[in-house]
């Protein structure tokens, strides 16, 4: 992949596509960090992906145009499987665009039952969200440009709202490699761009809490902000990477009191 950094500051959603099949070049690509990112979350759960033709199974999305190609993305309903599917699908989303291809997450937007039927989904079993795959167009339909600014798409929470050192109150000021990684959590995407995480550094570790909004949870999709904390975590664990480091992700809860409606998630160890 090109340098991590740059991937994450450049992405944006895409809803706009220009209507041409990925290369074959790049639909190999493509299947083959599928398959990787499918195998490579640190909960070890597996996440399958399934690849879709829009026009051999008749799939659609009102908020999309002149897509050719989906991804479905599959996970057994056990604990934790949210934040595995979000960890492992944001790998592919991140190499898709490092190659020139738009993505856009998607959950609800759609028949759901006809993506779930093209991707012979199966009892015990769930479709978190879906994404096109395919070249942006030249410039974004009217409908794209309204959605991103009914969500302030561009807009990101400052860093002492979002990381602390030690206590609630007290934000995290740290320099260097961590707060890079930091900054890619900050930019991560997010379901209608609440920005769930929330990150304490206490006893040398990186503890990773959800901050519940309601609305987000369903047997269909799961826990939509529990996918979005998975997202942070695959920022913030690559992120450290690129700095030379080897994070480690545990789920160990370190029994710090948090605010109300808070969850605790991860930790990374470095």
């Amino acid at each position: 992949m090109a340098d991590f950094n740059e991937v994450v500051m450049g992405r944006k959603s895409v809803r706009t596509y220009d209507g041409r099949d990925l290369t074959p070049e790049d639909r190999a690509k493509i299947e083959a960090c599928a398959a990787e990112a499918g195998a490579g979350n640190p909960f070890g759960i597996p996440v399958e992906f399934k690849f879709l033709g829009a026009e051999e199974y008749g799939l659609s999305s009102p908020v999309l145009s002149g897509e050719k190609l989906y991804v479905a993305g599959i996970v057994d309903k056990v604990p934790y499987s949210d934040v595995a599917f979000g960890y492992s699908m944001e790998q592919l989303v991140l190499y898709a665009w490092s190659l020139g291809i738009g993505t856009v997450w998607i959950g609800g937007t759609m028949k759901r039952e006809n993506f779930e039927k093209a991707a012979g989904l199966t009892e015990g079993r769930r479709m978190p969200c879906i994404s096109p795959l395919g070249y942006p167009a030249p410039k974004r339909a009217l409908k794209e440009n309204l959605m991103r600014k009914g969500v302030k798409a561009d807009f990101r929470k400052p860093l002492g709202e979002i990381f602390f050192d030690g206590d609630w109150e007290s934000p995290l000021t740290e320099q260097g490699a961590v707060m890079k990684a930091m900054e890619l959590v900050r930019w991560a995407p997010s379901a209608v761009n609440k920005q769930p995480w929330r990150i304490i550094r206490k006893d040398g570790a990186y503890h990773f809490f959800l901050k519940h909004d309601k609305g987000y949870v369903s047997d269909e999709v799961g826990d939509m902000q529990k996918i979005d904390m998975g997202i942070a975590l695959y920022h913030f664990v690559r992120g450290l990477e690129e700095e030379g480091m080897k994070p480690e992700v545990k789920v160990e809860d370190p029994g710090i009191a948090a605010p109300e409606g808070t969850e605790y998630i991860a930790t990374v160890v470095l």
